[in-house]
């Protein structure tokens, strides 16, 4: 990636093709992608466009603000210059999303550290500020004299989702500020004359805590260790009290542990979305969660009870649960029907997901999607994730965690049958 001021301009080196992989792996990236495709753009130009993107056809990116450009080489070899543009926010409403952001002590954090919160979207809707596309929003030119979007503009906006990965506060470039005239806007609004007064009387409260900039930071967060802390040891010599199986307390112990390791990681790293939640599981599903960290069989026998599941079936559950948990552990088991629209948008994502000649052939069954003469399986779970899955001796276990992308997730099974 090349830099020019970055408040006029910034150029993004081409990036390498992208078969098998998602074209977005963070939140900003795929809240694009996803406003792109809510749009309603036509059909058959995103996937023209996706075709071309996971080529590696489109060349350096230029972002502006109100415009995004670059050369796109079609598939005869004919290049073209593409340019999306796109309204800049005007003065007002700059105005407004400034004021609200200093208001917010995480949102300042993030972006003085080229950083952008995912909950910067909804805070700035709520002062009337929209920082993603909406329908109609991007208007399309091209060299190809397509009279709207066309497969190279729509391969353009691809591509942004990958930059927006590496560099999200382009987003606010293209919306017609730098960062350095968003720094300056954020760090005029934080010295406020409440910040600035000292009197004998000091500062009321409110507005001390209001106006942020007076306010002490925060001490850096603890490092975290590497692994969970060890369970205090049980041999007292003491018999246990009747009732009480100290080896079943024992993996208790150990099990809080590691899920507290768990909480806290998420909470120091500040992952917008979480591994998993654990949160209202039934009794079923709290034995699958106890199940991991290799207990002894007579515990394992017990939480396989537990889980109404015999010993053999305990296993995909277990390994489903520490892929996603409860939402891992459901597609596991479910087996559902789905219905006519989600089946029109399972396979659109499938139809577009693959080059025809790459594409493999699936039978559907439900919400489960076989690949025809090979031990592989996708599995579309509630929320619109695939999960991929692999035959062994007759069973269908989990093979890796969920994606977006049908592609991805059965890629996932090649990539794992290499490692192994």
């Amino acid at each position: 990636m090349s830099r020019h001021d970055a408040d006029t301009e910034r150029t993004f080196a081409p990036l390498p093709p992208a078969h098998g992989q998602a074209f977005a792996r963070t939140w900003w990236g795929r809240a694009w992608l996803k406003s792109l495709e809510d749009a309603a753009l036509d059909s058959a130009q995103l996937k023209a466009g996706r075709r071309l993107a996971r080529a590696g056809a489109v060349g350096a990116v230029s972002v502006r603000p109100g415009r995004i450009t670059a050369v796109v080489q079609d598939r005869d070899g004919s290049a073209y210059r593409a340019d999306v543009l796109w309204a800049e926010l005007d003065d007002d409403q700059w105005n407004r999303l400034l004021d609200m952001t200093v208001e917010r002590a995480g949102h300042v954090a993030a972006l003085l550290d080229r950083d952008m919160p995912p909950h910067l979207v909804e805070d700035a809707a709520a002062a009337g500020v929209d920082l993603l596309p909406g329908m109609g929003d991007l208007e399309a030119r091209c060299d190809c004299d397509a009279w709207d979007h066309c497969g190279h503009t729509a391969a353009l906006c691809y591509q942004v989702a990958r930059l927006l990965d590496q560099a999200p506060l382009a987003l606010l470039l293209m919306r017609g500020r730098g960062e350095r005239a968003l720094l300056t806007g954020l760090q005029a609004r934080s010295a406020s004359p409440a910040a600035a007064a000292s009197t004998e009387e000091g500062v009321d409260a409110a507005e001390a805590y209001a106006a942020g900039g007076i306010l002490p930071s925060l001490p850096a967060p603890p490092d975290l260790p590497a692994e969970p802390g060890t369970p205090p040891s049980l041999d007292t010599g003491t018999p246990p009290a009747a009732g009480i199986d100290p080896g079943a307390l024992r993996h208790l112990a150990a099990r809080t542990a590691a899920e507290a390791h768990r909480l806290l990681a998420e909470v120091l790293h500040a992952e917008p979305e979480p591994h998993y939640a654990v949160e209202e599981l039934t009794v079923a599903q709290d034995a699958v969660r106890l199940a991991l960290g290799a207990p002894s069989q007579a515990i394992a026998d017990r939480l396989a009870e537990g889980s109404g599941r015999d010993r053999e079936g305990l296993a995909p559950a277990t390994r489903a649960w520490e892929l996603g948990g409860a939402a891992a552990a459901a597609v596991l088991e479910e087996e559902r029907t789905v219905s006519g629209e989600t089946l029109t948008r399972a396979r659109a994502a499938l139809e577009g997901a693959w080059d025809d000649e790459e594409r493999p052939s699936l039978r559907a069954e439900g919400n489960r999607w076989t690949v025809v003469d090979a031990p592989a399986q996708l599995r579309l779970g509630r929320d619109g994730r695939w999960w991929p899955y692999r035959e062994e001796r007759g069973r269908w276990v989990p093979a890796g965690g969920a994606s977006r992308d049908p592609a991805t997730a059965l890629a996932s099974l090649d990539a794992a049958e290499e490692e192994g």
